[in-house]
């Protein structure tokens, strides 16, 4: 597969506000913006684990604490990497914001400007 060397790949969710901004955002930074619904499109444990190398954070620091999912199925539990992993797999509308990489340089868009970090 060929890419376009300023290709952004752009993983998020289209109902989270954060993820609409961001994804506008994603457009200034990257006339070829590859985008990647997460709740549609399969991500593979070896997917994920790509995406948590570059951004250099591990599974669960992608996921939103706060969603009731978490609280109810996940919170208190003790959790070993690969189990991780599989949770992100599995309930990846647990992804607490959106990712954006470009030229192997990733970032985890907390806030919708933070894409700019990508320039």
């Amino acid at each position: 597969m060929k890419m376009h060397p300023s290709e952004l790949f752009f993983y998020y969710i289209p109902s989270h506000t954060i993820d609409k901004q961001a994804r506008a955002y994603a457009r200034s930074v990257s006339r070829y913006v590859n985008e990647i619904n997460i709740e549609k499109e399969h991500i593979t444990t070896t997917g994920w684990r790509t995406i948590l190398d570059k951004l250099h954070l591990r599974a669960k620091d992608l996921l939103n604490r706060a969603h009731p999912q978490y609280q109810s199925h996940i919170a208190g539990k003790t959790w070993d990497d690969e189990s991780w992993l599989h949770i992100l797999v599995k309930h990846p509308y647990l992804l607490k914001a959106p990712i954006a990489i470009k030229r192997g340089k990733a970032v985890l868009c907390i806030k919708p400007s933070e894409i700019f970090k990508l320039n």
